[in-house]
């Protein structure tokens, strides 16, 4: 009888060691679900759902397209071969050596904002015959053509750009088209050789040619992030293409649009261009702050020249992505269930041993 007591007493124990187990296991594994779930959540959460109370219509291309070019008081301006309609906006023809460019003439004052695109690029060029691509800008000066998809170079400002053409026969590692960023201070400059590379903050690849579906490009700038979401697969749905904290962007540039040719053509069609404002809390010391006079900077580790060696093209010390964070979540997780599972069994060795001493 009483070797049947202490059985049932060590089985008892080893049953509440399971179940400890157990539990602590249930726990971990709840906890990891909802790390897993909270990545797609913030980026759902990023982007606005385009609620129409926080659209700014001053800075906002819609159709019919009114206030633009002929009227009394436009708050548009264009130039060079585009052409306006009254279904969209079309900077270039698909004709070789177009340039054109669409640029709201009202600065934005707004510390927070969010800029959402919907575009369209078509033409008769077979794959990899077609060029040259779209340029969005935030800038402060405006209706300056150039180099840059149909823009000045030594630009001051950030430019969002949509390059359709590789010129770069040695970066085979990405896929064009090709969407990237450069933040400017007018000291740099743009390097079609390298599309970019050498001054890109970040980027990805995106099929946004002849499509049959509405394509659609969303910029966010709050609290010194930069964050780019693509929508060119008809899901109705951000898809992020780059996220870059440490950006230093000053209010009153103006927002705009632009796009070229060169020996290799495409429509480059803009359907509407809508500015929102974020609703953001910032501190009195933010708050107190002339944000006229902020000069355009990205504070990383290393200086974008520096990043011509990177066959990546991207900044090796780049902010950690929401990915790269949930990864590193994920791993310090697993080490904890790993230590949990060791304890528990440390623990039930323990207490095996000491029942062998009474």
């Amino acid at each position: 009888m009483a070797f049947e007591k202490s059985s049932i007493a060590v089985m008892s124990g080893l049953r509440g060691v399971r179940s400890w187990k157990t539990e602590t296991f249930c726990r971990f594994f709840s906890l990891f679900l909802l790390l897993g779930c909270l990545p797609v959540s913030l980026v759902q959460a990023d982007i606005t759902d385009g609620n129409t109370e926080h659209l700014k219509r001053e800075h906002s291309l819609i159709k019919p397209y009114q206030g633009v070019g002929t009227s009394s008081t436009p708050l548009w301006d264009f130039g060079g071969s585009t052409l306006l309609t009254s279904q969209y906006v079309r900077l270039t023809p698909d004709e070789r050596s177009k340039q054109g460019s669409i640029w709201n003439r009202v600065p934005c004052f707004l510390k927070d904002w969010e800029l959402h695109v919907q575009f369209k690029i078509h033409g008769s060029g077979r794959k990899n015959l077609h060029g040259d691509g779209i340029g969005i800008w935030y800038t402060k000066e405006k209706l300056q053509p150039g180099s840059v998809f149909g823009s000045q170079d030594h630009f001051v400002g950030l430019g969002i750009f949509v390059d359709t053409f590789r010129n770069e026969l040695q970066g085979m590692d990405r896929s064009f088209p090709y969407i990237s960023a450069m933040i400017n201070n007018g000291s740099l400059v743009y390097d079609h050789g390298k599309d970019g590379r050498p001054t890109e903050l970040g980027g990805c690849s995106a099929e946004v040619r002849n499509k049959d579906h509405d394509t659609y490009l969303a910029v966010r700038y709050s609290k010194g992030r930069l964050t780019v979401m693509i929508d060119v697969e008809d899901r109705n749905e951000w898809k992020e293409c780059f996220d870059v904290s440490g950006v230093r962007l000053p209010t009153g540039y103006l927002f705009g649009s632009s796009a070229a040719t060169g020996d290799l053509a495409d429509n480059h069609d803009i359907l509407s261009m809508k500015v929102y404002q974020l609703m953001v809390e910032h501190t009195p010391e933010e708050d107190s702050m002339d944000w006229t006079k902020i000069e355009p900077s990205v504070s990383l580790l290393k200086s974008p020249k520096d990043n011509i060696d990177d066959p990546t093209g991207n900044f090796r010390s780049a902010p950690l992505t929401g990915w790269k964070v949930f990864l590193l979540l994920l791993c310090a997780l697993l080490g904890i269930i790993v230590c949990a599972v060791v304890g528990a069994v440390v623990f039930q060795k323990r207490q095996e041993r000491n029942k062998r001493f009474y």
